[in-house]
């Protein structure tokens, strides 16, 4: 059966992935389907750096705000929902067109990942963040090496709490490694025949500062408030750790004044896109544009120049 034609636009925060997606569904008919682990939540439209309805030219964009903040939602539910969304777009006869930083939802939908579920525990996972909070992430990296060195290395790379935390509760509660997880839940092959454009900078410190102007964007456009909205309400934890709202809580709550707050917000947004980029370079699929040395027109003119070579492609073999 022919492969179902896909483009990816994917990189690191304020690169430029939102206008490139645009442009591209405006010359190709497409729709866009967000890849972003944040813009699920409803209300959280600053932080999460949403398109206003200006940016989005009138072109259809799916999986944003689908969630309240208050609700949970994973990687299964995420590709549960996109599958759904390219069958709906694709049956339309448009162009499918996902567009996001967050990696895993990428490489999980791309991969065709399928879930095997672990139950979580909440009182385990209490436990095992208790642990990690007294002995620290370098040594709960080594525990991790001693029963399952891959997803050891993986983590002292992204060195991401949360994710050190399942791991050890996959662990615990099942006996299976999160590499044994991960290699039952990938298929055989994906459905989808993807062009993945990546937009990033020769010179990081390009990047960086577009990063910088974008939070200043952000707080001339009402981040403390919108972040004050969330700490003053009931919200679930995963929407209030946010980058954009937990850097702002030492000045909502009196401690710091703004001008640290938002230096600790540019410092963590910063990092978030370098984290981003060690994610995406992992893939040798991904055709990568420097925006600092090409200029809009010249990215968009050569991304859909690989996509109509790719849809050519599709067209012969299918």
């Amino acid at each position: 059966m022919m492969k179902q034609p896909l483009v990816a636009v994917i990189g690191p925060t304020a690169s430029g992935k939102t206008a490139l997606a645009v442009a591209l569904a405006k010359a190709l008919d497409g729709e866009i389907i967000s890849a972003d682990s944040m813009q699920i939540y409803r209300y959280m439209d600053i932080a999460t750096a949403k398109p206003s309805e200006e940016e989005k030219q009138g072109i259809p964009h799916h999986l944003m705000d689908i969630c309240a903040p208050s609700e949970r939602f994973s990687v299964a539910r995420f590709c549960e929902l996109a599958r759904a969304a390219v069958a709906e777009i694709a049956d339309r006869g448009r162009l499918p067109i996902l567009a996001g930083g967050t990696g895993l939802y990428v490489d999980a939908l791309l991969g065709d990942m399928r879930f095997v579920e672990v139950e979580t525990d909440p009182a385990l996972r209490r436990e095992i963040t208790a642990e990690l909070e007294a002995k620290g992430i370098d040594e709960m990296l080594d525990l991790i090496r001693s029963f399952d060195p891959e997803s050891a290395q993986r983590l002292s790379v992204e060195r991401n709490p949360k994710r050190i935390v399942r791991c050890l509760e996959v662990y615990r509660s099942s006996g299976m490694t999160q590499t044994e997880l991960n290699e039952k839940q990938l298929s055989a092959e994906s459905p989808y025949r993807a062009v993945k454009l990546g937009l990033t900078a020769a010179d990081r410190e390009y990047l960086y500062e577009r990063i910088n102007r974008r939070v200043d964007r952000m707080i001339e456009a009402g981040l403390v408030e919108e972040a004050r909205r969330f700490y003053d309400g009931s919200f679930g934890e995963t929407a209030a750790a946010a980058i954009g709202y937990k850097e702002l809580l030492p000045y909502l709550s009196g401690e710091k004044d703004l001008a640290l707050c938002t230096e600790s917000l540019k410092r963590a947004t910063r990092r978030y896109a370098k984290r981003q980029l060690t994610w995406f370079k992992r893939d040798s699929a991904v055709h990568w544009f420097n925006i600092d040395v090409l200029s809009f027109e010249e990215i968009e003119a050569e991304a859909l120049r690989l996509i109509w070579q790719e849809l050519a492609k599709a067209e012969e073999s299918g």
